[in-house]
């Protein structure tokens, strides 16, 4: 019977590490956006917990890093990086996302509706979470998708017919996307946890 491999657990640390920061990154920008829409009302002290989170998420990133490189892989049959065809395939979602967001802003702005800019962003940001879900075989990226995605349209309704004022589209899509972002980067370092060379960093 063949032997299967498995992926070196300095790099599934560090992939875990890399995801960690890329969503502290997301979410802080997201944040941003909701404090755009709050910054005249006191509820944008509130968003404060959200810089809290990505301190946190952030932080166990470079544990995650900084344990990876000190590691010396034991011996045993491991796969020498990520699935190739993985990586590649990822690599074009990335890039379909951005000229998605490209050409959503343009057709919104071209259209006359500038207030939907920051709806149509995060449309495409929830969509894209579907395709990843099939690629990493991830139930949670279909749930942050489906989050991602009702809170876009919604905004996309309230502006379309004028339901609520613009700040108040704004401070939802943010807040929204910036819950999903955070709870995406929590659910990869408890995964990140779980990888035997960095049990020990929860109680240090």
């Amino acid at each position: 019977m063949k032997e299967k491999l498995k992926i070196k657990p300095s790099d599934e640390l560090s992939g875990y590490a890399s995801g960690m920061l890329m969503m502290a990154f997301f979410t802080s920008i997201w944040t941003v956006i909701a404090y755009g829409g709050l910054k005249e009302s006191l509820y944008k002290y509130a968003l404060i917990l959200f810089l809290i989170l990505v301190v946190i998420i952030a932080s166990y990133a470079f544990r995650f890093l900084k344990e990876s490189k000190r590691y010396s892989d034991e011996n045993g049959k491991f796969v020498a990086e990520v699935d190739k065809k993985s990586d590649k395939r990822y690599m074009w979602l990335c890039i379909g996302e951005g000229l998605g967001i490209f050409i959503g802003i343009n057709i919104v702005i071209n259209l006359g509706y500038p207030d939907l800019v920051i709806p149509v962003i995060a449309l495409v940001v929830g969509l894209h979470f579907f395709p990843l879900g099939w690629l990493f075989k991830r139930k949670q990226d279909y749930y942050i998708g489906t989050w991602s995605t009702i809170i876009a349209i919604c905004g996309i309704v309230f502006s379309i017919y004028g339901l609520t004022s613009h700040s108040f589209v704004v401070t939802i899509i943010g807040v929204g996307m910036a819950m999903a972002t955070s709870v995406y980067g929590f659910s990869m370092l408890i995964r990140g946890l779980q990888v035997p060379i960095a049990q020990g960093l929860s109680s240090k």
